[in-house]
């Protein structure tokens, strides 16, 4: 799946990005939390949430981003500390190195086999907070996706990582739609690590 994006495929849709920084810095700041020192956003793709952030955050910002070319715009916008071609499934960042992970819109594309290993690894990385950022279905479904069968499926992401994480607690939940945010009709979950259910 990985070389899906870090292909042909993934420079595709590198070149449909629009900056829709000032859509994404409203919901941005309504789910961010406050106080945050280290922001790691997997899957960057070209630093659009990045971006919106850094316009009212102060937190020095990392990206995991398996694309050269969005890699590559990343690393020329100036915006983050560090770039790297991580997948989620494999980060090279320590435990709790980064006060809050989030992915928006990557979870959608990673296969069935390799989603808990990627969750782990998100939840390893955070050392206080994990935001979610994806398309929400109760049970899974695969969705077709620009002509590929198993590169899209809507799940319930929150569901799993509480059944996944039981030190995780989900502070909130919030639903973007496309009309009002210019994000594609995500739910945004957020949750603090180290609190017991």
């Amino acid at each position: 799946m990985t070389d899906l994006w870090s292909g042909d495929f993934g420079n595709a849709y590198t070149r449909r990005q629009v900056n829709t920084s000032a859509a994404r810095q409203v919901i941005w700041c309504m789910v961010l939390p406050r106080h945050v020192d280290s922001i790691l956003e997997v899957g960057a793709n070209v630093g659009g949430n990045l971006e919106a952030i850094s316009q009212f955050s102060t937190a020095e910002l990392y990206a995991t981003e398996p694309n050269e070319l969005a890699r590559q715009k990343l690393n020329e916008s100036g915006l983050c500390v560090q770039v790297t071609d991580d997948p989620a499934s494999k980060l090279r960042f320590d435990d709790n190195a980064i006060d809050l992970v989030f992915t928006c819109g990557v979870l959608i594309h990673i296969p069935p086999d390799q989603l808990a290993a990627s969750l782990h690894e998100i939840h390893r990385v955070a050392h206080r907070w994990i935001i979610c950022a994806e398309y929400f279905a109760p049970s899974e479904e695969m969705i077709p996706y620009r002509g590929h069968d198993n590169a899209l499926w809507r799940r319930d992401y929150g569901g799993l990582y509480l059944d996944q994480f039981p030190d995780l607690r989900c502070n909130s939940c919030m639903f973007a739609w496309r009309r009002m945010t210019g994000l594609d009709n995500l739910t945004f979950w957020v949750f603090e690590k180290g609190q017991r259910q």
